[in-house]
């Protein structure tokens, strides 16, 4: 995924972020793995520090196949924003989580069981992409 790309991510921030050479949410995940490197970025794009915290969790929840913007909102409006946290749900009541949340959401449909089954599976693999 681009950086652009990483849902609430403002134009001016993602043209600064690229200045520096983060172009992608990888990138953008390896740069801000760390409270200094959140801040270094922070200082670096004249962003807020919880600003970037923000996408750096996004980032992070892109490195699980099939979460794309739209549904990495709706898994953080149900409270899930890294695949830490992820890796730790139950996916029956995720699911029943995320069908609520469609309702509020962008998401024009929940996703299934067995995507989620998929994302938690994945994420338990991937371990923690942000250190606190």
């Amino acid at each position: 995924m681009r950086v652009h790309e990483i849902r609430g991510i403002q134009a001016s921030v993602a043209e600064k972020l690229a200045a520096e050479g983060l172009k992608t949410a990888e990138a953008l995940l390896a740069a801000g793995r760390t409270p200094v490197g959140r801040k270094e970025l922070a200082a670096k794009v004249g962003a807020d520090v919880k600003e970037i915290l923000e996408l750096v969790n996004r980032a992070d929840l892109a490195r699980v196949r099939g979460i794309g913007e739209i549904y990495s909102n709706l898994l953080e409006l149900a409270g899930v924003d890294t695949v830490a946290e992820l890796a730790k749900r139950n996916v029956a009541n995720l699911h029943a989580a995320l069908i609520e949340q469609t309702q509020v959401g962008d998401a024009r449909r929940a996703p299934t069981l067995a995507q989620i089954e998929d994302w938690v599976a994945q994420a338990k693999n991937l371990g923690r992409g942000i250190e606190y």
